[in-house]
């Protein structure tokens, strides 16, 4: 039985996902203990991200989490969603690139936010895709979670403002 449910899911994540050379699709996995269906959770030393369906299972999902120096842990939500996201960078970014322009508008190749972003309440974070997919699976960001263009757009649809995001360094 979940065999088949597990093709079947495979099937409905495979619609829609384009065929570039950095193809991903989440995986249905074991879902980590202790938490609540809907919630996601960031397992940075893993640089993975899992979605908790219930049932005991997870969609889990490759990630590139933030650099030696600029990783955190901690709860929040998701406080807002986007398509197409101009990103301005932060003081600490700009401070280490001078040259980055003060806003990059949505969609160009130079837009590190990819196809879409949902910000994280409290800071400055963001889970967000990529134009740069080679960069998913490492640790790369300012501390934002940086995900395949095709993974951010399916998990966009399936989370909503309010989410819960859990981040843990183990």
């Amino acid at each position: 039985m979940l065999r088949k449910f597990t093709m079947a899911l495979a099937a409905t994540l495979a619609i829609g996902v384009s065929g570039t050379t950095a193809s991903a699709a989440p995986s249905l996995v074991a879902s980590p203990n202790g938490y609540a269906p809907g919630t996601i959770v960031v397992k940075t030393h893993e640089r993975k991200l899992y979605l908790i369906l219930g049932e005991g299972h997870a969609l889990r999902y490759p990630v590139g989490v933030g650099k030696a120096g600029k990783q955190w842990a901690g709860t929040t939500r998701i406080d807002g969603k986007y398509r197409q996201p101009a990103w301005s960078p932060p003081a600490d970014v700009k401070r280490d690139n001078p040259s980055i322009p003060d806003v990059i508008p949505g969609g160009p190749p130079a837009n590190p936010m990819g196809v879409a972003a949902m910000t994280l309440a409290g800071g400055e974070y963001a889970i967000h895709g990529t134009n740069r997919p080679n960069s998913v699976g490492g640790y790369v960001s300012y501390g934002c979670v940086r995900m395949y263009n095709q993974d951010i757009s399916d998990l966009f649809d399936r989370v909503s403002v309010g989410t819960q995001v859990v981040v843990t360094a183990r």
